[in-house]
C-alpha cells in the first residue's frame, strides 16, 4: 500500500524562499461563537499573535507576519525534507493546536466555550509558495494591503451597523472604491489614520537583537553580549526592502 502514497515524496523547489500561508477555516462561525468586538477584537489577536510566537519558538522561522485569521510563515531552514504533505499537516495542526490551548486561557472565551454546545473544533489550511528574495517582499507587501483593506472595509461596514441593518450596510458600501470609505469614515467622525498599527497593518514575529549582560568567571566580571530575541511587532511599519534587510530577516 505504500505505493499509493502517491505525494508522500512531493517537495518543495531547491534554491527557493519558502512562505507558507496558514488561513482560519470557517472562522466567521468562530467569531460570532467567541463573541468576538468588531472591527476588532484584541484579545483575539493577542491569541493569534502568541500562537505565531509558539510556532516561532517551535521551528524558527526567518518571520511571521498575521492579520485577521491569516499567518503568513517565511521559513529560514526548511524541515522535512522540504516534503510538502509533512509541512502543510504539520504546520496547519501545530497552529490549530496552539491556539486552542490559548483560548482556553482568555476569561471572556473560556467563559462562553464553557456554556456553548456550538464549539466543536478549529481547523486551519495550510499551503506552500515558493518565492525568491524579491517575491517575499512583493508577497508580504501585498498582505499588508490585505491588512489595510480588511482595516478600511471593517471600520466602514461596521460604523454604519450602527444605524443601518446589514443589508443597508451592504448596499451603501457597494463598489466604494477606498477614497469614498476614507471620506464614509470621515463624515462620521473616524480618522482611521489614528487607529493602532497592528489594526492598520496588522502583528509580525521576528528576532531582533537585544543586549544580554553575564558574567565572565575567568576575569571576574561582567560582560555584555547580543543574541537574537523573538519579538511580537505590534507597530509595523509600510514594509519595504530596508525592513527586511536592515533586521537580516532576508539577504541580498
Amino acid at each position: 500500500m505504500k505505493n499509493c502514497e502517491i505525494y508522500s515524496n512531493l517537495k518543495v523547489p531547491c534554491g527557493s524562499q519558502i512562505m507558507i500561508r496558514v488561513d482560519g477555516r470557517k472562522f466567521s462561525n468562530l467569531s460570532q461563537i467567541l463573541e468576538l468586538e468588531k472591527p476588532y477584537d484584541l484579545d483575539f489577536v493577542k491569541l493569534m499573535a502568541a500562537s505565531c510566537l509558539d510556532f516561532f519558538n517551535e521551528f524558527s522561522p526567518s518571520f511571521i507576519y498575521t492579520f485577521s485569521d491569516e499567518i503568513n510563515i517565511l521559513l529560514d531552514n526548511v524541515p522535512f525534507s522540504g516534503r510538502l504533505e509533512k509541512l502543510n499537516s504539520v504546520f496547519a495542526s501545530f497552529i490549530a493546536g496552539s491556539f486552542v490551548s490559548h483560548v482556553y486561557r482568555v476569561d471572556k472565551f473560556r467563559e462562553i466555550l464553557r456554556d456553548s454546545s456550538k464549539f466543536k473544533s478549529v481547523s486551519f489550511d495550510s499551503r506552500v509558495i515558493p518565492l525568491n528574495s524579491r517575491g517575499v517582499i512583493e508577497y508580504l507587501k501585498s498582505r499588508q494591503d490585505e491588512s489595510w483593506s480588511n482595516c478600511l472595509n471593517g471600520y466602514a461596514y461596521w460604523t454604519l451597523r450602527k444605524e443601518h441593518d446589514k443589508e443597508e450596510a451592504a448596499k451603501i458600501l457597494d463598489k466604494k472604491k477606498k477614497p469614498e470609505l476614507h471620506e464614509l469614515l470621515f463624515q462620521k467622525n473616524v480618522d482611521i489614520i489614528d487607529l493602532p498599527g497592528w489594526q492598520r497593518r496588522g502583528v509580525a514575529v521576528y528576532r531582533e537583537i537585544v543586549t544580554v549582560e553575564g558574567y565572565n568567571p575567568v576575569k571576574d566580571e561582567k560582560v555584555k553580549s547580543m543574541r537574537f530575541k523573538p519579538f511580537i511587532d505590534w507597530d509595523l511599519p509600510l514594509f519595504s526592502d530596508e525592513f527586511f534587510f536592515l533586521r537580516k530577516i532576508l539577504k541580498i
